[in-house]
């Protein structure tokens, strides 16, 4: 039998959103086994891979520790040779300003099989994304990218004469750029923008002159930004939408100086347009939720607040797994629950046949459903989707049952297993997974959280209100003076909490102090048709 052959994808990921990313792209983010990624890729997009993708961060960020490239071409071999399907995602397009180069020779000179695969470029994207066209039949026409990472490299008399200039990588030597080109004749009134995180939820732009761009942005964070000069800049007053999704409030307005966000509104007839709603969920999870809510018109950002894996030890359930004929029902209260089960049990050796004698309850209809892609139908689900409900309309004499629970490691709720017991079942409990809190926050989402740009916080479970807590504790540690629990709530006001069901909103009461949306049918359809009403009212 051949050995699996691998290959290097060196894939464009476009300007951030994953709206940008091409099919092709999309397509093999998706039977990936190996992703290589850079710094400025939106967390978004490592979403995409499957759940056993190993994923390598080789960021390189200025000023900051960063991977040596070597070290970057010796992983892309390395993984190759073992015959794994591997992708280098970088961010715009890999062959502008994207170190292909080097890493192509190493792959070539292992005899390595690789691709290239195109992505949008922030040079043109954001530009495009802030309605300034880089070409126009009397203003301009042609202009240069390069990078500014190095000015004294560059030829600024040459640069100064042509008419639209796009520059990466400039905005810790704006200064320099500026005093080039006035050096070699630019005029001072020459329109010049700036555009930070093209293509995100956050991108914020700021437009001036050239004799008042610093002024303007003294003390602000240009990274990463796209620059455009020339008078072109002026044409995106005639240009961008004529209604703005949403206005940086925090900071200052004066009139040579925007900054807003440039994404084009939805539809005015949808009932979300001009919402932005921070969706936390768990790493790895399905998108749906979110695709329902810019469907009715919102602008999303996801923010995985929980990261799911196997429990320290498979132990237990194996053992139950071995023993299944000696239960009389088996109870999966998450998709998660199912995923996990399932994935112990063909591992073992063993498909649904083994669970022949045993009566399967699930909690909720997204766990239904994700038990008949098993190719089971489940026995008993309660009528209200919360796990409370499931005993109280148990539908058989629970004394001398014996009930397997597959269920999450640690921090679960300990109601139904005692209510369970309390009504004469005997409840064998095993981890069938783990949850915990992810390290860090993506920037877009940690700007976004400390501009308060966003309208609405939605929350699906009890675990992702407490890590949601405990990340933004340390992103508005330096906002406010106080306890955590009251830095928290001073940050969100204004914001719309809004809880999928009675037990996250108790959490949610208990850590922000309140509660503002809660949905009627305990689902994330549920949840949209609240958020829709609340929009609407």
């Amino acid at each position: 039998m051949n050995e699996q052959k691998g290959k290097v994808y060196l894939v464009g990921a476009g300007p951030g959103d994953v709206a940008y990313l091409t099919v092709k792209a999309y397509n093999l983010l998706g039977q990936s086994q190996v992703l290589v990624y850079d710094a400025l890729v939106d967390d978004q997009l490592l979403q995409c891979v499957p759940s056993d993708c190993l994923k390598l961060d080789v960021g390189k960020r200025g000023g900051k520790p960063s991977t040596p490239q070597t070290e970057i071409n010796k992983l892309l071999v390395k993984h190759c040779q073992q015959g794994k399907q591997v992708v280098r995602l970088k961010s715009g397009d890999p062959f502008i300003f994207g170190r292909c180069t080097a890493e192509i020779e190493a792959l070539k000179a292992s005899s390595c099989e690789f691709e290239v695969i195109p992505g949008i470029s922030s040079a043109l994207a954001a530009p495009l994304l802030a309605g300034i066209p880089l070409t126009d039949p009397v203003l301009s026409r042609c202009f240069a990218v390069f990078t500014a990472h190095e000015p004294e490299a560059l030829d600024w008399e040459a640069l100064s004469r042509l008419e639209t200039l796009v520059i990466l990588m400039g905005g810790q030597h704006l200064p320099e750029i500026v005093h080039q080109l006035l050096r070699y004749g630019r005029s001072r009134l020459t329109p010049i923008a700036i555009i930070r995180w093209a293509g995100t939820p956050n991108q914020e732009i700021w437009v001036a002159q050239l004799s008042n761009i610093l002024e303007q942005t003294t003390g602000l964070s240009l990274s990463p930004v796209v620059i455009v000069i020339g008078e072109v800049v002026g044409l995106r007053n005639f240009l961008q939408p004529e209604k703005i999704y949403f206005e940086d409030s925090t900071t200052p307005k004066t009139s040579s100086l925007s900054t807003m966000s440039s994404n084009f509104p939805p539809s005015p007839h949808l009932p979300l347009t001009g919402k932005t709603i921070l969706v936390t969920r768990s790493s790895g999870q399905s998108s749906q939720f979110s695709d329902r809510l810019t469907a009715s018109g919102a602008k999303v950002i996801e923010m995985p607040a929980l990261e799911i894996g196997p429990p320290t030890s498979w132990e237990a359930l194996d053992n139950a797994i071995a023993n299944l004929s000696d239960f009389h029902w088996l109870i999966l209260t998450s998709t998660n629950g199912v995923d996990y089960f399932f994935a112990r049990l063909n591992a073992q050796g063993k498909d649904t046949r083994a669970l022949a004698s045993v009566k399967i309850a699930v909690v909720g209809e997204k766990t239904a459903k994700s038990l008949k892609q098993q190719g089971i139908q489940p026995d008993f689900i309660p009528p209200d989707f919360v796990a409370d409900s499931l005993v109280e309309n148990f539908p058989e004499e629970l004394l001398g049952k014996k009930i397997l629970f597959p269920r999450v490691e640690s921090g679960g709720r300990e109601i139904l297993v005692k209510e369970l017991t309390v009504k004469g079942a005997e409840v064998i409990e095993v981890a069938a997974y783990q949850s915990s809190c992810p390290s860090s926050v993506s920037s877009p989402t940690k700007l976004a959280l400390q501009n308060r740009t966003i309208d609405v916080i939605t929350f699906a479970s009890s675990k992702t209100v407490q890590f949601f807590y405990q990340l933004t504790g340390s992103i508005f540690a330096n906002n406010a003076d106080g306890n955590q629990s009251s830095v928290v709530a001073n940050q969100l006001e204004g914001i719309c909490i809004a809880s999928i069901g009675p037990q996250t909103s108790k959490t949610c009461q208990s850590l922000f102090g309140r509660v503002d949306v809660e949905a009627e049918e305990y689902t994330l359809d549920g949840l949209t048709q609240a958020l829709i009403q609340w929009a609407t009212k």
